[in-house]
C-alpha cells in the first residue's frame, strides 16, 4: 500500500504539472487543482481497512492528508502530509468517498480560494489557497504489470508498469503528455467515426448476402467496424507523441533521453520493434522523440513559442501489433 501511493504521487505530480502547463489546449475543460490527496481507512475499499491505518498513517474520524504535490497551491498554502482535513469553504470533508469529495469539490469550485480548516498535532489552524487552473481529465493509476496507457477520454489511465519501466519522471511526462494530446486531438472521436463507416460498408455486404439467402452472421459489418477503427491510428499515435512531447516541454520537463522510453517499451515487448498495424513500432518512436526534442531545443535557442507544428514528422514509420500507449 505505501508503494502504490509513493507512486501514485509521483504521477500525481507529473499529471499536475502537465494538467497546468497546458491548460489553454483544453478546450475549455478545465477545473481548479489544489494538488492535494487525502483519505480515511473507510475513503479506502473493505479489504485495506484492518491495515491502512497504521500503513498510511490515517484516522478514522477525519481524513488525513497522505500526499502533497510539489510546487502545487496546497504546498503553497504550507498543508503536509498528516494534516487532518475538516472542511473546505465550511463543508466538512467526509470520511467516505474522501478523495472523490475532493475532485467533485475541485470542479464545481473552479479557480476560486478555498479555505480549509485542518487540525495538525492537535491544533487548528486556516489557511487560503488559491487553486491553480488546469485540465479537467483525471489522470488514475491502475495496478498492472503491463507497461501501458490509455484514455477513454473521460480519463487518463497509467497503468503501474509504466511507472517501473520509466526510469524519470521527464519519461513519465512524455507519456502523460501523449494521452492529454489524444483527448485534446479529438482522435477518440475520429477513431469512432472511421469505425461507424467501416461498419456501414460491411453493413451492406452482409446486406448483399442476406438478398441471396446468406446468413453471414454480421460477419462483415463486425469484420469492417475493426478495420475502420484501425484506419489511421499510426497517424493519431505519432501525432500524439509529438503534441505530448511539446506538453512536456512546457510542464518544464527535458526531453534530452526522454526517448528512452520506446527503448525500454521495445525490451518489454520485442514484437513492437518489428511489427505492428496500429501503432508506430518502437525504434520509430525513439527516433521520432529525438527530433522532436531538437526542433524544441533550437526553439528555445531561438526563443520562438513552444507550439506544435501539426506537420507529418519524417520518421520512416512501420505498422504495430498491440494496443501499447494507446
Amino acid at each position: 500500500m505505501r508503494d502504490y501511493y509513493a507512486q501514485l504521487h509521483r504521477l500525481d505530480t507529473v499529471a499536475f504539472r502537465i494538467r497546468t502547463a497546458n491548460s489553454a489546449d483544453c478546450k475549455g475543460w478545465v477545473t481548479g487543482h489544489l494538488g492535494l490527496l487525502a483519505a480515511t481507512p473507510r475513503s479506502l475499499p473493505r479489504k485495506y481497512h484492518s491495515f491502512s491505518a497504521e500503513a498510511l498513517g490515517l484516522r478514522w474520524a477525519r481524513a488525513a492528508v497522505i500526499s502533497v504535490v510539489e510546487g502545487s497551491p496546497a504546498a503553497a498554502a504550507g498543508i503536509v502530509k498528516g494534516d487532518e482535513l475538516m472542511t473546505f469553504n465550511n463543508e466538512l470533508v467526509p470520511v467516505t468517498g474522501t478523495s472523490r469529495w475532493i475532485g467533485d469539490f475541485q470542479l464545481a469550485n473552479g479557480d476560486r480560494p478555498v479555505r480549509i480548516v485542518l487540525k495538525r498535532e492537535g491544533e487548528d489552524r486556516t489557511v487560503d489557497v488559491k487553486p491553480a487552473i488546469g485540465c479537467a481529465i483525471p489522470v488514475n493509476l491502475a495496478i498492472s504489470a503491463d507497461a501501458n496507457a490509455f484514455t477513454d477520454y473521460s480519463k487518463i489511465v497509467i497503468h503501474s508498469g509504466i511507472l517501473r519501466i520509466a526510469r524519470t519522471d521527464d519519461q513519465l511526462a512524455v507519456v502523460v503528455g501523449h494521452e492529454l494530446a489524444h483527448v485534446n486531438m479529438g482522435h477518440y472521436g475520429k477513431k469512432l467515426q472511421n469505425a461507424v463507416l467501416g461498419a456501414l460498408g460491411g453493413v451492406l455486404i452482409d446486406g448483399g448476402f442476406a438478398l441471396g439467402t446468406m446468413n453471414t452472421g454480421g460477419t462483415f459489418t463486425k469484420y469492417f467496424y475493426q478495420v475502420g477503427a484501425r484506419a489511421f491510428s499510426p497517424e493519431f499515435e505519432r501525432e500524439a507523441d509529438y503534441v505530448g512531447a511539446y506538453y512536456a516541454t512546457r510542464a518544464g520537463y527535458d526531453l534530452a533521453g526522454a526517448e528512452e522510453i520506446w527503448a525500454a517499451m521495445g525490451m518489454e515487448d520485442p514484437n513492437s520493434i518489428r511489427k505492428t498495424t496500429t501503432h508506430p513500432t518502437s525504434p520509430v518512436r525513439f527516433l521520432q522523440m529525438r527530433k522532436v526534442a531538437e526542433e524544441i531545443a533550437d526553439k528555445k535557442r531561438r526563443n520562438q513559442p513552444l507550439v506544435p507544428e501539426m506537420k507529418r514528422v519524417e520518421v520512416d514509420a512501420a505498422p504495430a501489433t498491440r494496443e501499447e500507449i494507446n
